[in-house]
């Protein structure tokens, strides 16, 4: 049976998807030898070097999973500002702190946040439902007019939507009301990283392009 989808959350969906493939096609700023899309680092709460240092965390830590564990795990690896956050299915409470010790000894990785349950992997219907949900939460965050989309990173596994960012109180509580709101969503789990007003506005600054 094919979903419907609201024509509001559609365009609000399609304004999630501008947002996303506007920032992948601005012009390069080079960093360290390494490309970075410069409206990128301007509108992301962390420095580039950080961008820079979470991505080679994801692939150090892929690589390590398939080497180790192949297809007997399911985990998802998000890096956000050298946390790192593990979401999946993993066979036993062994392989679960083996990952995570794993991951930990990863050059630049500050925190490890491990979230993998000890399950069956989970079935493509249900990792379809997660996207769907993603892209859900996705648009209501860029349909909202208090907070800033691009500032949170989202995650969802089994119904549950994990966020990361660098965001104020306020914004973590805006944030995660907006995200129970949104249909399907069973558990919403904060890993935030908790800034003042005065930081935020620093970080604004230092982001400025100059004129």
């Amino acid at each position: 049976m094919t979903r419907l989808i609201p024509t509001r959350l559609m365009l609000s969906l399609l304004a999630a998807a501008a947002l996303t493939a506007g920032l992948s096609a601005c012009v390069p700023l080079v960093v360290g030898g390494a490309a970075v899309s410069g409206a990128l680092v301007a509108t992301d709460r962390r420095t580039s070097g950080a961008q820079l240092e979470d991505e080679g965390i994801e692939l150090r830590a892929n690589n390590r999973l398939s080497e180790n564990f192949g297809d007997r795990a399911h985990v998802n690896i998000t890096s956000y500002n050298r946390q790192v956050l593990l979401t999946g299915e993993i066979p036993t409470a062994q392989d679960q702190q083996r990952l995570a010790d794993m991951i930990a000894k990863i050059e630049n990785v500050r925190s490890v946040v491990n979230e993998v349950a000890v399950l069956g992997t989970s079935t493509l219907t249900q990792r379809s439902n997660d996207s769907y949900i993603t892209g859900k939460v996705k648009a209501t965050l860029v349909d909202a007019k208090d907070v800033q989309a691009n500032t949170v990173k989202v995650v969802t596994e089994r119904s549950t939507v994990y966020l990361m960012g660098r965001v104020t109180q306020r914004e973590a509580t805006r944030i995660s009301d907006l995200v129970r709101s949104v249909s399907g969503v069973q558990k919403v789990v904060r890993v935030f990283e908790i800034l003042t007003d005065q930081e935020v506005q620093n970080l604004q600054t230092a982001n400025k392009p100059a004129p």
